[in-house]
């Protein structure tokens, strides 16, 4: 088995554009993303065929239309949780 790797999406539906990474690492630098994200409630699936493909990207890169039902997938995902989670 590989080194851990994880991938940091930023996506504002305001600004109408398309989701961009905006970490990527493997080894302690993944596992610091996720630490990080983990205190601040940010939802964390894996899916290490995704974190594959979106690791190969860069540093706000936006997505690539190749694989928007995949990160449609993710988001849906990370709604449902924001969705079920107490109103602070």
């Amino acid at each position: 088995m590989g080194k851990k790797k994880a991938v940091a999406l930023k996506y504002d539906r305001a600004a109408g554009s398309s989701p961009k990474v905006t970490a990527k690492g493997s080894g302690i630098v993944a596992q610091k993303i996720i630490d990080i994200a983990e205190q601040h409630d940010v939802p964390v699936k894996k899916d290490p065929d995704l974190v594959e493909v979106l690791a190969g990207l860069d540093i706000n890169q936006e997505i690539p239309q190749e694989i928007y039902v995949a990160v449609a997938e993710l988001l849906a995902f990370v709604y449902s949780i924001n969705k079920n989670r107490p109103k602070p």
